[in-house]
C-alpha cells in the first residue's frame, strides 16, 4: 500500500525530480483528521518516514490560531489533506497570515470539484494532485487533470461496474481480504487506450451515493442529481458550495465566492446554467435557491465536509470559526 500511495503522491514527475525532492528532506504537513486510528493518517505517518521526511500534523478540529503558529515554526514544502481543510490553508495563505512555498499540494478523502481545484492552484502556484481512495482501499487511484479523468491502480485492485454498482477486490490485503466488495460510489469505467499506462478511467461521477440528490415530480417520478455534476461550468468566483434538499422538489445551495467577487453575478450564472442541467435530467419542476456564506468549513464530528448537509442550517460546521453571512433574497423559480 505505501509504495501505492508514494507512487500516486509524486505522479507525473520525472525521475530526476523525485530524487531532488527527496534529497531536500522535504517537510510534509497533512491536514485532516487525525485524532483517531485514520487509515489515511497513519498511512501518511508511515510513507514519510519511508522516504526520511518530516511531517506534521494538524487536526481539522485544532483552533485556526494553533495551525498559524505550528505551519510558520514547521515551514511545510508539501502539503497532504482533505480538500475543504487545505482550503482553510489557502485561506490563510491569501490573507497573508501563514506564507509558504509548496512544491506539491496532494487533495485526499473528499470529492475535489473543478472550482476548488482552480482556487487552490491559484494561491499555492502548483498543480493538485487528487487521490481516490476509500477505507477498504486507500489507494484506489490518482489524476491531475480532470479532464484526463481519473486513472485507477489496476495493479493494485480489481475495480468492476455492473448495472451501476461499483464492485472492489483489494489485491494487496492479505489481513483482511475483500473480494468484490460492494461500494456506494458511482462510476464509469473506460478501458486504457494505449501508450504509457495501462491503467483504466475512471470518468463518470467520482462520489458515493449518499452525495445523490433524489427529486420527485407530482406524478411520483423519480430522478436524481449528483452535486458534482454543478462543477461542470465552474463558475468564475465560486470557490466552495455545500447542497442541501428542503422538500422532494426543491433544494438549495450554499455558496462560498472569492474576495472580491459579484454574488449576483455568480448567482445568475448558476440559475441559468443550472436551469440547462436539470433541463437535460428532466427536472424542470425543480427549484433551486442560493444563499450566500462567508465559509463552508467541515463537519465538527468527521472533520470532512459533506456534499449534502442534512442539517437545518447550512453544514453543521458552518462559519463555526469564520462567522457566517447569508445573503437573503426570494426564492429564484426554475421553469415549471
Amino acid at each position: 500500500m505505501l509504495p501505492g500511495i508514494i507512487r500516486a503522491a509524486l505522479w507525473g514527475m520525472s525521475m530526476p525530480q523525485i530524487l531532488r525532492l527527496l534529497m531536500k528532506r522535504p517537510r510534509i504537513v497533512y491536514i485532516a483528521a487525525t485524532d483517531g486510528r485514520y487509515g489515511g493518517a497513519m498511512a501518511v505517518g508511515d510513507g514519510t518516514r519511508g522516504v526520511g521526511a518530516s511531517q506534521l500534523c494538524l487536526d481539522i478540529k485544532t483552533p485556526v490560531t494553533e495551525w498559524i503558529s505550528q505551519l510558520k515554526a514547521f515551514k511545510p514544502g508539501i502539503v497532504i489533506g482533505y480538500p475543504s481543510a487545505i482550503k482553510i490553508l489557502a485561506q490563510l495563505m491569501e490573507n497573508g497570515e501563514v506564507s509558504l512555498e509548496a512544491e506539491r499540494v496532494i487533495s485526499c478523502g473528499e470529492p475535489l470539484g473543478i472550482s476548488l481545484r482552480t482556487y487552490l492552484e491559484k494561491i499555492f502556484q502548483t498543480q493538485v494532485v487528487n487521490f481516490y481512495g476509500s477505507s477498504e482501499s486507500l489507494v484506489l487511484g490518482v489524476e491531475t487533470n480532470p479532464k484526463d479523468g481519473m486513472l485507477l491502480f489496476d495493479d493494485m485492485n480489481v475495480i468492476e461496474v455492473e448495472n451501476g454498482v461499483m464492485y472492489l477486490t483489494c489485491l494487496y490485503n492479505y489481513v483482511q481480504p475483500l473480494i468484490r466488495y460492494r461500494l456506494s460510489d458511482r462510476l464509469t469505467l473506460k478501458a486504457p487506450e494505449g501508450g504509457e499506462l495501462p491503467f483504466t478511467r475512471a470518468v463518470g461521477l467520482l462520489g458515493r451515493n449518499e452525495d445523490v440528490l433524489w427529486f420527485e415530480d407530482g406524478r411520483g417520478n423519480r430522478e436524481f442529481l449528483h452535486p458534482l455534476a454543478i462543477e461542470g461550468f465552474c463558475i468564475e468566483g465560486l470557490k466552495d458550495y455545500q447542497f442541501r434538499q428542503t422538500t422532494k422538489d426543491t433544494f438549495e445551495m450554499f455558496a462560498e465566492t472569492e474576495h472580491g467577487a459579484s454574488k449576483e453575478k455568480i448567482r445568475q450564472e448558476m440559475l441559468q446554467q443550472m436551469r440547462e442541467i436539470l433541463s437535460e435530467k428532466k427536472l424542470d419542476f425543480v427549484q433551486f435557491y442560493v444563499n450566500f456564506v462567508n465559509e463552508i468549513l467541515p463537519d465538527i464530528r468527521t472533520g470532512k465536509k459533506p456534499l449534502i448537509s442534512a442539517s437545518t442550517e447550512p453544514s453543521a460546521a458552518l462559519a463555526r470559526a469564520f462567522g457566517e453571512c447569508r445573503e437573503s433574497r426570494q426564492p429564484e423559480e426554475l421553469p415549471v
